[in-house]
């Protein structure tokens, strides 16, 4: 990558802080550093930030308010930085939308390594060059060199660079049964255990996203006891190819 890439890191335990703008800062990242969401919020719209590294856990608005805020707002990747314990709250942090988290303690060379891999899930030209740069995807249009969602009427349907980077692996594999340890790999380059359930949450999204009826899904279906797969259906308003 050319540009100097920007990291907010949001965090009350100015140790944290200190330690994180100085080894991110070492390694060539432009570090803006926050103790909480309003101190946060301003530097969003005076820097250009490529990836957030939020602590769930603060004092006052905790951080999947602001992730909620952030979110909604900004085309950001987001990093939970949570306790191993915090179980809950890492399963409410994917819903709202977080890119990855890193479990507390943490190694910062792990910490750069899941930056790196929410950035080239971001900013990654697409990998399959054979598979052309419009995909149907049921009655939806994906367009991989714009990194769109399209619906039938033209409208985009946002996604974060998870969601994104999910269904393309299920568009480029249809018929295919893909296990959570193969999505995983494909999507953020780690192994799958039995109590992440990360690769469920995006699928459950990304379900209310492309599924007429996401309770009963046709288009991502449930293998049970192993994992996904992605079943073309016939498009009845396909969006158009452009």
């Amino acid at each position: 990558m050319t540009d100097i890439t920007s990291v907010l890191v949001v965090d009350d335990d100015p140790q944290i802080r200190s330690l994180l703008s100085d080894y991110l800062g070492s390694h060539g990242l432009q570090v803006h550093v926050a103790a909480n969401g309003t101190q946060a919020r301003p530097l969003l719209y005076v820097h250009r930030v490529d990836v957030v590294l939020l602590d769930l856990m603060m004092p006052g608005e905790d951080g999947l308010s602001v992730a909620r805020d952030i979110r909604a707002a900004h085309s950001v990747g987001i990093i939970m930085v949570t306790a191993s314990s915090d179980v809950v709250d890492r399963i409410v942090g994917l819903e709202v939308g977080a890119d990855d988290y890193v479990s507390k303690p943490f190694d910062p060379r792990e910490l750069l390594a899941r930056i790196k891999s929410v950035l080239r899930r971001m900013k990654a030209p697409p990998a399959d060059a054979e598979q052309g740069r419009q995909l149907r995807f049921g009655p939806l249009l994906l367009d991989l060199e714009a990194r769109r969602l399209i619906n039938g009427n033209g409208s985009v349907i946002p996604l974060t660079a998870a969601e994104f980077a999910l269904l393309e692996v299920f568009a480029t594999r249809p018929n295919r049964v893909l296990s959570r340890d193969q999505i995983l790999n494909l999507t953020q380059n780690r192994d799958w255990d039995p109590f992440d359930r990360s690769v469920d949450i995006r699928v459950a999204r990304l379900r209310r996203k492309v599924e007429d009826d996401p309770d009963h899904p046709c288009l991502i279906q449930t293998v049970r006891g192993v994992g996904y797969m992605y079943v073309p259906a016939a498009a009845t308003n396909p969006a158009p190819l452009s």
